[in-house]
């Protein structure tokens, strides 16, 4: 059954379409009504996602979401650094044969995470460059997750490559970390932690020193719900149709239109994860 307060806070539809780029829907809060979570984004303007997977099975999950929806749903495949300990040998030839499925557009969520510390810092460092060797052997882009690690994580990417194919999850950080991953070569994720006027106001003064083909939208749902939401839903789940308030955010910091900001994120994460251009006129 549909959450009615979900329902009356969801934001008008987009003009344009947007592509969410990482979105946990393999996560349990969705198991009671992920094919309406799927559907309120499609109403909502967000055509297509692509599902992050963490752990090997959450990997595995997404992966079979997106053979579910073919060209609406994507995933990645990956071991988040809290279970970087799982991520031994046998269990990274597991990892390879996931991430060579036609549905994986991204390796990750990987990288270091020294803020929870849930896995031991070498066993993170371990498994992030495990992970970036199979991205290169693979030759996919990486999808990137960094919390108070920055010179570790910065350091390994630099070991493995002096440029980069993929995108910074989930960007938190100030002018130094941007100016760092954009030289490396990266794009950058927003979610909205730039509508949280307590913790990313200083987002919006950076907004305008990403480039348009490196600027991507994500909602990282279910967390992460944008704070300016109004109403807020009473289950404080965050869900990809939320992802217009997102993009207005960023396209106010930027001094942009919604629909500019929207064809650009779109074309980038196309081009970035290599996803199909879909006819949106057909979107039920």
């Amino acid at each position: 059954m549909q959450d009615l307060s979900t329902a009356s806070a969801r934001p008008a539809a987009s003009a344009a379409t947007l592509i969410d780029i990482g979105i946990n829907l393999a996560h349990d809060s969705y198991d009671s009504d992920r094919d309406e979570v799927i559907a309120r984004a499609r109403a909502a303007g967000v055509a297509q996602m692509v599902v992050t997977g963490s752990t090997l099975a959450s990997s595995a999950q997404a992966i079979a979401l997106a053979r579910d929806h073919p060209g609406r749903l994507f995933a990645t495949a990956g071991v988040h650094p809290h279970h970087a300990g799982e991520l031994g040998e046998a269990r990274l030839a597991e990892l390879e044969e996931l991430a060579r499925r036609e549905e994986v557009v991204a390796v990750g969520e990987c990288g270091l995470d020294y803020f929870r510390d849930f896995a031991p810092r070498d066993a993170q460092r371990t498994a992030f460059h495990r992970q970036l060797e199979l991205a290169t052997r693979l030759g996919k882009p990486v999808f990137l997750h960094q919390r108070d690690a920055h010179a570790d994580f910065a350091a390994i990417l630099r070991e493995h490559a002096a440029h980069w194919r993929g995108v910074a999850h989930c960007f938190t950080g100030g002018a130094q970390e941007l100016d760092c991953y954009l030289q490396l070569g990266l794009a950058i994720g927003i979610t909205g932690w730039i509508c949280d006027e307590r913790r990313g106001s200083h987002l919006a003064a950076l907004m305008p020193q990403i480039p348009p083909q490196r600027l991507l939208l994500e909602t990282d749902g279910p967390y992460l719900l944008p704070r300016d939401l109004k109403p807020r839903p009473s289950s404080r789940r965050n869900e990809p149709a939320y992802l217009p308030q997102i993009a207005a955010a960023v396209a106010r910091a930027r001094g942009e239109s919604v629909e500019s900001l929207a064809g650009s994120s779109t074309a980038a994460a196309r081009t970035l994860f290599g996803l199909p251009r879909i006819d949106t006129r057909n979107s039920t």
